[in-house]
């Protein structure tokens, strides 16, 4: 996973097809390996993940019980069951205890480690060896700073990760990421006000629908995030009083074609716009070229998998070029 790279072919499959797995990696690697598994950096989204930013109270960094505090009254979940990192929430580098100099706000990313030895089991059944295993909440977040950084484009951005249950509300800038809150709302949430408002007969009906293609719930969408956008107005408001910096762009991660009017929705509603990606542009920024193919056909939706083939800390033409005239 080092630059210049190409990307020569993008597959895509429904999550827990695992015939549909099988037939994309083969067409990825029409050759066997020695091994029988083709090698892989894997982004991954499993429900329990964790990634919170956080302000740290400096003075209590020596406190050998403090991490273990902040875990489990803070983030609410069991250090025993969980691996966790810290890392700095303007860069991702790793938190070192001993040299926080400024560093006061962190990201805490974590994933339960029953969701980890699933993770692993489920991909070398597939076929798939991890080398890399990592959050994709992460990697698609260090992706969307480094993205702004390129485009040289200040304006807070709120970036949402979609799920069942609860939706992952993150605001990033070109500087890092400045603000998390998980909110207890999902597209569950949004299959009560479908049964209601389509008067279907059981909530199972109006789920089954609200996941087909069958209905164009763009309509709709305004009344079923209702719930939703109290919560974002309310986070956003805290966030602009606190920095006097105005959200401007909205990027939804996660989201399955049908629900793609969701993103629209959400944009609307807000009064802000969509985060227009050129992923040509940022991408050369790396030295990583996209072949005609994939170009042409490129999908907002990849940007999570964008994201892993960044080197991070590795140095770009353009800060070459910034070193060279410095010299």
């Amino acid at each position: 996973m080092e630059s210049p790279m190409v990307v020569e072919d993008v597959r895509e499959c429904p999550a827990g097809d695992a015939k549909a797995l099988a037939e994309a990696i083969a067409q990825l690697q029409p050759k066997k390996s020695p091994s029988g598994f083709l090698h892989a950096t894997c982004g991954i989204y499993p429900p329990k993940r964790l990634v919170r930013r956080i302000t740290l109270e400096l003075k209590r960094l020596k406190d050998p019980e403090y991490f273990t505090e902040l875990i489990t009254q803070q983030l609410r979940v069991d250090p025993e069951k969980y691996t966790t990192v810290v890392l700095n929430a303007s860069d991702g580098t790793d938190f070192d205890v001993n040299r926080p100099s400024s560093q006061k706000d962190v990201l805490f990313g974590g994933l339960a480690n029953d969701a980890i030895q699933e993770t692993q089991t489920s991909l070398l059944e597939g076929g798939i060896y991890p080398e890399h295993l990592e959050i994709g909440s992460l990697s698609a977040l260090g992706g969307l700073v480094s993205y702004q950084a390129h485009k040289n484009d200040k304006t807070p951005t709120l970036v949402l990760e979609v799920g069942a249950d609860v939706t992952h509300s993150y605001i990033v800038t070109s500087s890092g990421v400045e603000a998390s809150r998980p909110i207890p709302q999902g597209f569950e949430s949004m299959v009560p006000v479908v049964q209601k408002e389509l008067g279907l007969k059981d909530e199972e009906s109006a789920r089954k629908l609200f996941f087909s293609n069958t209905f164009d719930f763009t309509g709709m969408g305004p009344t079923l995030i209702k719930k939703l956008m109290k919560e974002l107005q309310s986070s956003i408001g805290f966030y602009e009083v606190q920095t006097g910096q105005s959200v401007g762009l909205l990027h939804t991660m996660l989201l399955p074609p049908k629900l793609a009017w969701l993103n629209t929705a959400l944009a609307n509603g807000l009064g802000i716009g969509s985060l227009e990606m050129d992923f040509a542009s940022w991408l050369g920024s790396r030295n990583i070229t996209l072949a005609e193919n994939v170009q042409s056909s490129i999908d907002v939706r990849w940007f999570g998998l964008c994201s892993l083939m960044i080197n991070h800390n590795a140095e770009t033409p353009e800060t070459d070029a910034v070193a060279q005239k410095e010299d």
